[in-house]
């Protein structure tokens, strides 16, 4: 063998005695997290991530601590549905249902009725007594109102929906401004006005919140 060739060969071997090595201690390769079991001596080791250099006696105690640093905030998750009795009705957009065994304040959702002293106001709230007071109904929250009462969709027990039948009798306005895209409320209402039932047997009702707007005149 030449010595150029023999001084080739053992600087080839010199290079790959440096080049360094990723070696894991324990054995083992890495999960997700970074880390593996060592099989040998038991634990939990972390070489990458949040917990590089760190040891657990289980992946469930790093979990744990994961969870435990985890400082964001959750989304809000929407309200759960409830049933119960209504025991009040304030007017024909608001009632009273007890939930927990205590009463709570519902805003029906997607209208607006007559404000009492509107006419139509007492009609109104007349026709939500009827299909609701004394009853247990279903609601469906949607948040609450800057009053802090529970908006929210509620449902008879025939599976009929309070704000649909009350748009239907021409007891309310469908309120577009807070529920833009509900058409059945809207085609409810076209229905109402051309058959002129309830209030829209007047040629021009003021819609409350004009009627509020106004201060009440």
């Amino acid at each position: 063998m030449s010595r150029s060739l023999l001084l080739t060969i053992l600087i080839n071997i010199f290079g790959l005695l440096l080049t360094p090595t990723i070696t894991l201690p324990h054995g083992g390769g890495l999960d997700t997290y970074g880390c593996h079991h060592d099989r040998k001596h038991g634990g939990y080791h972390c070489h990458r991530g949040q917990f590089a250099g760190r040891s657990f006696a289980s992946k469930a105690e790093m979990l744990s601590s994961r969870q435990e640093g985890y400082t964001a905030i959750p989304p809000q998750l929407p309200s759960i549905q409830f049933s119960g009795k209504v025991v009040g009705v304030s007017d024909g957009d608001t009632i009273t249902v007890l939930h927990n065994g205590v009463g709570e304040r519902i805003r029906i959702y997607g209208i607006d009725c007559p404000e009492k002293r509107q006419a139509f106001g007492s009609r109104a709230k007349q026709a939500t007594s009827e299909l609701v007071f004394g009853k247990e109904v279903t609601v469906m929250p949607h948040g609450l109102d800057k009053y802090k009462r529970t908006i929210g969709d509620v449902k008879l027990l025939d599976g009929r929906m309070l704000n649909q039948e009350l748009v239907r009798e021409g007891m309310c306005w469908w309120y577009r401004k807070y529920a833009p895209t509900d058409t059945t409320l809207e085609k409810l209402e076209v229905g109402a006005r051309a058959a002129k039932r309830g209030l829209w047997v007047e040629l021009n009702p003021v819609p409350p919140w004009e009627w509020r707007h106004r201060g009440g005149q």
